[in-house]
């Protein structure tokens, strides 16, 4: 059944996200601080524009949000012009935005003061995983809420899962960026290492991901990473926000992340390289101290 639909945010994960709302037929308006971003958007898919997050929300069933972070995701909710402004009793939001989870929880305490639902969903698989409508969704929020929010959702994930109350979607996605950290920076250890013995990556890539030592990382990400190729969708400066959150929240739980602070100390090397757009792959530029002219 069609629902009235807004969707907030249209970077390079919720343009193809409401791209895909709007393709399983549902009444989607949008909403983007840019908006040459929402007229391109429309120009492409069936939809409207909203000049406020509030005019997108007005009337809409759900309103979904992919914006920067906390405070990003504060403006357009609880802002002069937010969506809570307009929403109407029994609508749902849904935010997947990577954020911590005390916002997630702060927000669903003043969503339910107004009788509007919230599910804190943030997402994982990049940017072809929302161009190729293959998300994985981690939620968080009250079980009636994410079953009427779950055929939405599933219009651009692969995914989705409820994983229990308010808070722990954004948990769960600390824990998945930990294992890409750490992953990632095997990985580029393990490459720096193959060059610096005169092997040829691309068949140590081929015997190795056949074994124990496989990963998506290193099926998608070694034969690039060491062509120091990195422009392939998430950007460290978007990693190091979510490791600050990561790093924020071991220390309210009090957990030890040796591994996790010292591969946010690197991706802050890969910045200082000039690397803050290169994608998540480039921790291997610290290894090699690469410099691109971007």
């Amino acid at each position: 059944m069609s629902k009235k639909v807004a969707f907030i945010g249209l970077g390079v994960m919720g343009y193809p996200m409401a791209g895909y709302l709007s393709k399983a037929g549902h009444q989607v308006t949008v909403y983007n601080r840019t908006s040459s971003k929402a007229q391109q958007w429309t120009n492409q898919y069936q939809g409207s524009i909203a000049t406020t997050p509030a005019e997108a929300a007005q009337n809409a069933d759900f309103v979904f949000a992919c914006v920067g972070n906390d405070n990003d995701l504060r403006e357009v909710t609880i802002g002069e012009h937010g969506a809570f402004q307009s929403m109407r009793k029994g609508s749902i939001f849904i935010d997947h935005t990577t954020t911590s989870a005390a916002v997630a929880r702060e927000l669903a305490s003043i969503s339910a003061s107004k009788g509007i639902g919230f599910l804190d969903a943030p997402v994982s698989g990049g940017q072809a995983g929302a161009e190729n409508g293959a998300l994985t969704v981690m939620v968080g929020g009250e079980q009636a809420h994410y079953d009427a929010a779950e055929p939405l959702i599933a219009c651009f994930s692969k995914m989705c899962k409820r994983l229990g109350e308010t808070g722990k979607g954004q948990l769960t996605k600390m824990v998945n960026q930990i294992c890409i950290a750490g992953v990632l920076q095997g990985l580029s250890e393990a490459m720096h290492f193959a060059k610096a013995s005169g092997l040829n990556t691309d068949e140590v890539v081929e015997v190795i991901s056949k074994g124990a030592a496989q990963s998506w990382q290193m099926e998608n990400r070694a034969s690039t990473m060491v062509k120091n190729e990195f422009d392939f969708g998430f950007a460290v400066d978007w990693m190091r926000k979510d490791l600050g959150i990561v790093l924020d929240e071991s220390r309210r739980n009090g957990t030890h992340l040796p591994l996790t602070a010292l591969v946010d100390q690197f991706y802050g090397e890969v910045q200082s390289l000039g690397g803050g757009r290169w994608d998540t792959s480039s921790l291997i530029a610290v290894l090699e101290k690469i410099k691109h002219n971007n």
